[in-house]
């Protein structure tokens, strides 16, 4: 996987860690909170409606009920105001806790209904409901009438399940003759509000049996209503309250720090997996540096990284040959050079010491030592200055096949003292770009070489040829040919095929060097393919020139 994809990959999966962990938590916060504040809602107002109904059921009536409500506000943190239907607003928590009332919330009203439910357990024991009712209705409301003028004189009112599920009231110490208020309460019990009770609760016998009961509590909630206490309308809340929806900071920090750490982690996975190989190309580079053209570095891997491993390794195998070529060239150099200087100096000595006389023929022959060592020299210099791109070139149209007839003319007297027959092979004129001069070299460096190889009686034939856009201008000898596990180190400098020729009859060894270096200038290559006991064929192969370029 690429380096890049890596980095990609590790990065997009944290932050979608991180985008999931966060929204995860923000949602089961928000959601934990809204469902416990939704529960601390319920228990709150059924506590509020709870103690509301409860001092109702209790007193009789709603007079004195604010102490109630400022202590449920205060313990609450809830605005409560009651009303009824005769009374707009009773209480207001605001108002008792003495504050500026606020603004109410937009809650719908809460109802607290004091007034019991009657409960019949087997109609069929109760032949006479009408009567049962009536006597609950004149039960109740002397209770509840009781109950009221204890509470407006101060009394603390009990009360206890009854019959049919009427609340008894009941104050003993209001009831004895010490007492005044007790007293007046209880003739106040006595007053009976008239006698159409039984006649209203008698008009429900007509009704089936299996509606009986809802036609009783609407008779006893009608004929009670006049002494009863109100239903109470609760209204809770304000408009500028605002619950803690702050989300705790505890998992918000614990998830960041997880994240983070796997960040962490992660990034320290990710640094060690490239820093070490960098380390190790820092190490390697740093030797390299020093001379040490042996190191390497592990190339495994498909990654960017493990690529410029193999890049770095392939680099050092390159300036690892070429240092050798160069130790190889100067030793080659050392060698072509030694022998002949070595004669020299031995000739200069004799002569010198009278040794030897100084006749025109050992004139010649060192004159003519002295101009081998200068032609090295000069290849040396052309093969350096064209591997540098030095060389200087004069480009031009030329005819290819005077070319071919020039540098086969040029060797006829060296192919004719070699007993060789040298022909060539031009069908037609074939244009060319290039320099006439370098390439004639190059063609000539091929042609010395084939007849140098080629044995008394054998042949080099020169072909010219044009096809693909390309010209090919082949030299074929019927030379001894040359081993297939040689031909790869053919254009190494100093080179020679057969290590028994020397230079008289090998070359300096740096022809076929400068001629593929030359021909590489103008776009093209020099092939070669041969067959030991068969011969050899050098083939320069060059573009057109349908459009010339200055290389």
């Amino acid at each position: 996987m690429s380096f890049r994809v890596r980095v990609l990959a590790l990065v997009l999966l944290v932050a979608v860690a991180a985008t999931a962990a966060t929204a995860w938590l923000t949602l089961r916060q928000a959601t934990s909170q809204l469902h416990e504040s939704a529960a601390a809602d319920r228990q709150v107002t059924a506590r509020i409606t709870g103690e509301l109904l409860r001092y109702g059921q209790t007193h009789g009536t709603w007079d004195g009920v604010a102490g109630t409500v400022r202590t449920l506000a205060a313990d609450t943190g809830q605005r409560i105001r009651i009303g009824t239907a005769n009374q707009a607003q009773i209480a207001d928590s605001d108002t008792v806790l003495g504050r500026e009332p606020r603004p109410g919330g937009t809650a719908p009203p809460l109802l607290v209904d004091p007034r019991p439910t009657l409960t019949f357990p087997d109609w069929d024991h109760f032949p006479s409901v009408a009567k049962v009712t009536a006597s609950a209705i004149d039960q109740y409301a002397n209770g509840v009438t009781y109950a009221a003028c204890l509470t407006r004189a101060g009394h603390t009112v009990s009360t206890r399940t009854g019959h049919l599920g009427v609340p008894v009231f009941d104050d003993a110490g209001a009831r004895g003759p010490e007492t005044g208020r007790g007293n007046a309460c209880v003739r106040q019990e006595r007053i009976q509000a008239g006698g159409s009770d039984l006649d209203a609760v008698l008009a429900c016998e007509v009704v089936r049996r299996a509606a009986r009961g809802a036609c009783m509590q609407r008779v006893f909630h009608e004929r009670t209503a006049g002494v009863a206490p109100q239903p109470l309308s609760v209204r809770l809340g304000a408009l500028d309250d605002a619950g803690d929806t702050t989300p705790a900071v505890g998992p918000v920090v614990a998830v960041a720090a997880g994240v983070a750490a796997a960040a962490i982690v992660c990034t320290l996975l990710l640094s060690r997996t490239v820093l070490r190989p960098v380390r190790a190309l820092t190490a390697a580079s740093r030797g390299l540096g020093e001379g040490d053209l042996g190191r390497r570095v592990p190339g495994a891997g498909k990654d960017e990284i493990a690529e410029l491993g193999r890049s770095f390794n392939r680099m050092a195998d390159s300036l690892q040959a070429s240092e050798e070529r160069q130790r190889r060239l100067v030793g080659d150099i050392a060698h072509e050079l030694r022998t002949p200087l070595a004669n020299l100096r031995g000739y200069l000595e004799a002569l010198r010491d009278g040794v030897l006389e100084p006749d025109a023929e050992l004139l010649d022959s060192l004159h003519e030592e002295v101009l081998l060592q200068q032609r090295i020299v000069d290849d040396l210099q052309d093969l350096a200055l064209a591997e540098a791109g030095a060389l200087t070139y004069h480009r031009g149209e030329l005819d290819a096949r005077e070319l071919v007839e020039t540098c086969r003319t040029a060797h006829s007297a060296l192919a004719s003292a070699a007993g060789v027959r040298l022909t060539a092979d031009t069908p037609g004129p074939v244009r060319l770009y290039g320099d006439p001069g370098r390439l004639r070299q190059a063609l000539s460096n091929l042609v010395g070489n084939a007849v140098r190889h080629t044995a008394p009686g054998g042949g080099v034939r020169l072909e010219l040829a044009e096809r693909d856009e390309m010209v090919r201008i082949a030299v074929r000898d019927t030379g001894s040919g040359i081993p297939a596990a040689d031909l790869p180190r053919l254009f190494d400098r100093f080179w020679r095929a057969d290590a028994a020729r020397g230079r008289d009859t090998g070359g300096s060894g740096l022809g076929l060097s400068i001629a593929r270096q030359i021909v590489a200038d103008h776009h093209g290559a020099v092939e070669v393919t041969s067959e030991v006991g068969v011969g050899t064929v050098f083939t320069i192969v060059l573009p057109a020139p349908n459009r010339p370029t200055d290389g």
